[in-house]
């Protein structure tokens, strides 16, 4: 019988749906690989009384997990305390997600799992502007530089050249090198795990792709990019208007599209395939996914959440 890798999931954000969730993944099919949650057991415990989720729960120790013999009987937990279940308390959680992640980096340096699942984290307050996201946040603990955001779905993925970058910044952030990069990231692992070679569509930063400026991006920097990477083999093309380029027929001539600006990409593809998709970071040693949803505050112990995105990640992991 194959063993198969467990995936770490970092349940994030104790003020969340993100357990809610989790129990509703859970509950939709048997995974081969085994699960293992970080996360607070009191705050476990008191979100499965509440949605009257019952299954017996394992504390596993992250530091020996060599010796365990893991199954999804049960859940497997990594116990991270959390003193106090209090709303104030859990608004303000960032040494608790810290700890979490610590844990989950600890188990992927010892070569125990290369799959990671984040739950969401709110990016204002555990960030707190040192880094734009969780994907710089991660990539900076393994010393990874060239790194991307794919938002994936079998039927077409996004990837925006700058991330939660502030409008305002975008036009002086965007260089020949990134757009590079992040066009070979893409590459890269749509050959390794997909097993084709992506047909890539770059949009132009301008409407239209035009500009009263007189220097243009699109002109000077985009079109160049793209026609030196045709010659060197990627399947690539652009610069596309933004407007017109998610129109049935002509997304449909693409795997991925590859925006200027996270916006510019992503508000399409979620109107689209709303939770149909989720959050891969190219570049990293281990294949780290985020479901694609926030902390949804609004929503939070109300059993309506989807699910979709967190069982499309544990899906696609759950294959070795």
């Amino acid at each position: 019988m194959k063993n198969y890798k467990p995936i770490i999931i970092v349940a994030g954000e104790p003020y969340s749906v993100f357990l809610e969730i989790f129990f509703k993944a859970l509950k939709y099919k048997k995974y081969k690989s085994p699960l293992i949650i970080i996360c607070s057991k009191k705050l476990i415990l008191s979100q499965m009384k509440k949605f009257n989720f019952k299954k017996r729960i394992r504390l596993i120790n992250s530091t020996n997990l060599k010796n365990y013999s893991l199954n999804n009987k049960s859940i497997n937990l990594i116990n991270v305390k959390l003193d106090n279940l209090n709303k104030k308390n859990l608004i303000k959680s960032n040494s608790y997600i810290k700890k979490c992640f610590e844990e989950a980096f600890n188990i992927i340096n010892n070569g125990i799992s290369n799959k990671l699942i984040n739950g969401p984290i709110s990016k204002k307050k555990f960030l707190n502007k040192k880094f734009l996201g969780m994907t710089e946040y991660i990539s900076e603990k393994f010393n990874i530089n060239n790194k991307g955001m794919l938002i994936y779905n079998k039927r077409l993925s996004v990837c925006p050249i700058t991330t939660h970058l502030p409008l305002k910044f975008v036009a002086k952030n965007i260089n020949q090198k990134m757009i590079i990069q992040k066009i070979e990231l893409i590459n890269d692992f749509y050959e390794k795990n997909l097993n084709i070679k992506p047909k890539i569509a770059i949009l132009g930063l301008n409407p239209h792709c035009e500009s009263v400026d007189k220097f243009n991006e699109d002109e000077k920097i985009i079109k160049p990019t793209i026609k030196l990477m045709k010659k060197i083999g990627f399947k690539v093309s652009g610069p596309y208007p933004a407007d017109t380029i998610f129109l049935k027929n002509n997304r449909k001539n693409f795997n991925v599209i590859v925006g200027m600006y996270h916006d510019q990409v992503l508000t399409p593809l979620k109107t689209i395939h709303e939770y149909d998709a989720i959050n891969i970071t190219l570049g990293l040693p281990f294949t780290r996914i985020s479901p694609d949803h926030g902390p949804n505050e609004k929503m939070i112990g109300k059993n309506l959440s989807n699910p979709l995105s967190l069982i499309n990640s544990i899906k696609f992991l759950d294959k070795n």
